[in-house]
């Protein structure tokens, strides 16, 4: 049996909106990424401050990009997002296990992921479907 779904078109300024709701994170998570990926001495002694060695900057960094990449992509955006939403997930159990405050750096990866989901509602029509706001 199929069924049809059937979406409501993206209007001009949802579409601008989300892809800037969407850029913003992105960039930050892209610039974050490729700090991993270079390693440099401040990435490094913050990774160690959190409880971590070095052996995972470079890996988390992969994770991260590609995660992000998969995001910005059209066809594969909610699965960038589902991904993301895990790391920054684990970037919350991080700061609270070694009790960093909460609205500065715990709450931060949240804001991130707000941002992410929020810019993915307004621009993916077949999300907007899938979770439809009700009046």
């Amino acid at each position: 049996m199929q069924t049809v779904t059937q979406t409501a078109p993206t209007s001009k300024n949802m579409l601008l909106t989300g892809r800037i709701l969407s850029a913003l994170p992105a960039l930050f998570l892209l610039l974050d990424a490729v700090g991993k990926l270079f390693k440099p001495q401040p990435v490094i002694t913050g990774t160690l401050e959190l409880g971590y060695g070095e052996s995972v900057i470079l890996p988390l960094g992969v994770v991260l990009l590609v995660s992000t990449i998969l995001y910005l992509v059209p066809q594969t955006a909610i699965f960038g997002a589902i991904l993301l939403t895990g790391y920054l997930g684990g970037a919350v159990a991080t700061h609270v296990r070694v009790g960093n405050p909460l609205f500065t750096h715990t709450l931060f990866p949240v804001y991130l992921g707000v941002l992410l989901w929020a810019g993915l509602y307004l621009r993916d029509a077949r999300l907007r479907a899938l979770l439809p706001l009700r009046d």
